[in-house]
């Protein structure tokens, strides 16, 4: 057994197909498949199942999946520790980033990390602040920029930045001149929301609780998965939704969208750097964190 048979071994697991896998680590599926089967002849046991077209796990497969992924961030910490002891920042990242920091905000700055340190690779999944979290507590992330604050015991949070909400409408909305509308206004109108477990949505909801109105009251017209989906919606008449700025920056540049404030109501929410509370972070984790923290 080794690194880089454990390595092809978690990617099928994660890919749950051979071809997928082997196109992601850039091997051919023969040679994927003879790594597999050498793999179970050193285990003795079945590690996978082809079910269909998916590839699942056995219960000794998930068993090893779980000890192979520590033993890969133990060996991407090691190699990073080194580095950084010789003065060379080096290594592998796994990062996460809730919608809107992990679409609009975290490509820059994994760009410009990059470029002041050529051999480090990271790796971005964007998923909603829910699954971000559960990903970090699982090990599958190191570190993450979420939208929202979590409340788990396992999770340690720090504020990085503010981000500013606001209502989204079509440009030819009848409110798309105006620079405000009421809450009340808000109620009657068809509303675009994202799904649970969006740091967006969570962020949306409290900012209307605390300004004493009631979210449930929204006459929801569809909910959508991601933002990019909800811009869409909005421009074809769907709705109106409250979201970052960040997100549809250009559309309001180009003049297909426009964005107004709620009279009373605070949009303003903050991104966090988002860490497991009692695992010690890597050293290229902790430069990565510090490169954030002077980064918007």
């Amino acid at each position: 057994m080794d690194f880089w048979q454990l390595t092809i071994f978690c990617k099928v697991v994660e890919c749950k197909s051979f071809s997928r896998a082997a196109e992601a680590i850039h091997l051919s599926q023969p040679t994927v498949s003879s790594h597999i089967k050498d793999l179970e002849e050193h285990c003795g046991f079945r590690l996978l199942d082809r079910l269909g077209k998916e590839v699942l796990p056995t219960k000794a497969g998930e068993l090893l999946f779980t000890y192979a992924k520590r033993l890969l961030a133990l060996r991407n910490e090691t190699e990073s520790a080194l580095s950084q002891f010789r003065g060379v920042t080096k290594g592998s990242l796994s990062l996460g980033g809730s919608t809107i920091p992990g679409g609009y905000i975290l490509p820059k700055v994994i760009g410009r990390f990059i470029a002041s340190h050529p051999e480090v690779k990271i790796s971005l999944t964007i998923r909603d602040t829910r699954e971000i979290a559960d990903a970090i507590l699982n090990g599958d992330l190191e570190l993450a920029v979420t939208g929202a604050p979590l409340s788990d015991p396992g999770i340690l949070q720090e504020p990085l930045f503010e981000d500013d909400m606001r209502l989204i409408v079509p440009i030819d909305h009848r409110w798309s001149k105006r620079t405000s509308i009421s809450v009340g206004a808000l109620i009657s109108e068809p509303f675009i929301t994202r799904e649970k477990g969006s740091g967006t949505l969570s962020s949306l909801d409290q900012s209307l609780t605390n300004a004493g109105f009631d979210p449930s009251e929204l006459k929801i017209s569809a909910r959508m998965g991601n933002t990019v989906s909800v811009c869409e919606a909005i421009k074809c008449g769907v709705g109106v939704s409250i979201l970052s700025t960040r997100a549809v920056e250009r559309d309001i540049q180009s003049g297909l969208l426009a964005a107004i404030s709620i009279e009373g109501v605070d949009l303003k929410r903050t991104f966090y750097l988002t860490r497991h509370k009692k695992r010690t972070p890597s050293p290229l984790a902790e430069a990565f964190a510090a490169f954030l923290k002077e980064s918007d």
